[in-house]
């Protein structure tokens, strides 16, 4: 997967139909977005992960990464919101996360760190039930950081209006 652009653009918009006659389209990457301590703990209580390496700022200090991290969920869960940065579907009825392909975590997000997705849509195909189901590769990078945080392709299901 590569984002041919390092610069935030406008989302690319289409419709149900255009998307499914869709491939390797580069989406570009959003702009960047802060993972602080409140939003962890926030999901932390959501999930009832309350691992100290996310949520315990002073035992953290003396882990492994010096400082609390995001969970590695987390950093998945806000890839729809990113997403809707770079993709906009003006006519959908509505859209469905469907499933994940392959998901790797590749290097922790430290508190306070900034995230930004990369994203291709590189495969579409009409659904016999009248939707349209696309995979997108994604990419989040972290401000500073050579290696990026998580890497995957991620299912998606979208339909038309009745």
């Amino acid at each position: 997967m590569t984002a041919s652009s390092t610069t935030p653009r406008a989302a690319t918009t289409v419709t149900v139909a255009e998307i499914a006659a869709m491939e390797n389209v580069d989406l570009g990457v959003t702009e960047w977005l802060t993972v602080d301590q409140d939003r962890i703990d926030l999901f932390a209580d959501a999930t009832d992960d309350h691992q100290w390496i996310h949520v315990d700022p002073e035992r953290a200090a003396d882990g492994p990464f010096g400082h609390t991290i995001a969970h590695g969920y987390l950093t998945l869960a806000l890839v729809p919101r990113l997403l809707d940065t770079l993709l906009t579907i003006t006519d959908q009825a509505r859209g469905t996360n469907y499933g994940i392909d392959r998901v790797r975590f590749t290097h922790p997000v430290p508190v306070g760190a900034q995230i930004r997705l990369a994203a291709e849509l590189v495969t579409s195909r009409l659904r016999e039930d009248g939707g349209v189901q696309y995979t997108v590769a994604v990419r989040v990078d972290i401000r500073g950081q050579d290696r990026p945080a998580m890497l995957g392709q991620i299912v998606y299901l979208t339909y038309p209006p009745a």
